[in-house]
């Protein structure tokens, strides 16, 4: 596979937890688009809409491909200069002004209350590793940030005192994000943890460390979250950004409006998160059933 339709399908992985068959068509559909620019000379990092549009008209005209496999490649197209922009390789996206046609959103997977509470509850013992994802579970799921935020987090982007996180977000954006306590006490479990490891002192500034004293790389942090959700034998395998769907869908079941979790998701546009909005019409539903007048006896 071409070097950056394998970055591409590692962030799709990582990031977003797209299934594998997700993942590898999305990153075939990028390679291919980057085999045909490279064919007529063209750096699809430097690519205009016009190129892009260009290859989608001859796999419409040439190839006869389905508008179904169409939206597919365009989709897939828009995420890899998605991540192209995150990753700070180009500052402009051509697809940005794409239209694709109305779908009916699907509902994003997420962790039962259930789940939760058997991770939450999980031993965490007391190795450094173990505490280490102990406090990025909690983090994680206590404030729904993303797991290259989690990585990103330095020592003073927590306020102990007032429970907040300090966050960047995409594009660099700043947001003040509220944490609960229980996440504050395995957090501090775990700087202890560091502090003892590392000789009675903290050795970077950065608050998720590998067994060097240096920053974790989303890949680790991903495959122990992986492997603590097998050993708590949840139901749904966790990955990182499970924990985000996770963290608006408890809390719009549990009454919080679009606006809050808008804010703490960090989204640029309530659109993005109404995707929650229907999680609770079955809450309201059984109310209805319940509490009604009209209900049968």
């Amino acid at each position: 596979m071409h070097e950056l339709a394998s970055r591409f399908r590692s962030y799709l992985v990582l990031e977003r937890g797209l299934s594998d068959n997700t993942c590898s068509a999305y990153a075939g559909d990028a390679e291919a688009f980057i085999a045909w620019c490279e064919s007529r000379k063209t750096d699809p990092v430097k690519a205009e809409s016009t190129v892009v549009e260009d290859y989608l008209w001859e796999l419409k005209t040439k190839l006869n491909i389905s508008p179904a496999s169409i939206f597919r490649k365009t989709e897939a197209i828009r995420a890899f200069y998605r991540y192209l922009r995150i990753e700070g390789e180009t500052e402009k996206d051509p697809t940005v002004n794409f239209r694709s046609p109305h779908l009916p959103k699907k509902t994003p997977r997420y962790l039962s209350r259930a789940d939760m509470e058997k991770l939450l509850a999980f031993p965490p013992g007391n190795t450094f590793a173990s505490l280490r994802v102990t406090a990025a579970i909690e983090l994680l799921y206590a404030t729904g940030i993303r797991v290259s935020e989690l990585v990103g987090l330095r020592v003073e982007s927590v306020n102990f005192e007032q429970g907040w996180l300090r966050v960047f977000g995409k594009g660099s954006k700043e947001r003040m994000v509220p944490v609960s306590r229980r996440a504050l006490r395995c957090l501090k479990t775990y700087i202890e943890a560091c502090i003892t490891r590392f000789g009675g002192r903290l050795v970077s500034s950065d608050l998720f460390l590998n067994s060097s004293g240096r920053r974790i790389s989303r890949v680790m942090m991903w495959k122990d979250i992986v492997r603590r959700g097998k050993e708590a034998g949840v139901e749904i395998h966790p990955h990182p950004h499970l924990f985000r769907h996770t963290f608006a869908t408890h809390l719009v079941q549990g009454g919080a409006d679009l606006r809050s979790v808008q804010e703490m998701l960090g989204h640029a546009s309530l659109n993005t998160t109404q995707i929650y909005a229907h999680l609770s019409r079955g809450d309201l539903k059984r109310a209805h059933d319940r509490f009604h007048p009209d209900k049968e006896e």
